[in-house]
């Protein structure tokens, strides 16, 4: 069994037991957080697709960890000009374990 759902701009695929790493949510660690914005419920061959959310579908996780990610470096530059730019970014993350798919 396995679901779709959406957060912070972007939809995941999950199954029981899967951890998955979305952006930043204001919940503590062992926070459990119910997501009701759920696209897409399969079961086997059975398969839900929601117009565009399934009605009463939830997606329940437990918050495992809130981090930072790797830093990554934005560099800008142009040629003859003497511009040289260097930026890094960070991004906020938290990873989620999924405990329960309910339809």
């Amino acid at each position: 069994m396995y679901a779709v759902f959406r957060t912070g701009g972007r939809q995941y695929r999950v199954g029981v037991g899967d951890e998955v790493d979305v952006e930043r949510l204001p919940h503590e660690v062992d926070d459990t957080i119910q997501f009701d914005d759920v696209l897409l419920v399969a079961n086997g061959d059975s398969t839900v697709v929601g117009q565009p959310q399934v009605e009463g579908a939830s997606v329940t996780a437990t918050v495992i960890a809130q981090y930072r990610a790797k830093k990554i470096f934005v560099f800008k530059y142009r040629q003859r000009t003497n511009y040289r730019r260097r930026r890094g970014h960070r991004q906020y993350y938290t990873r989620l374990r999924i405990d329960d798919i309910s339809v």
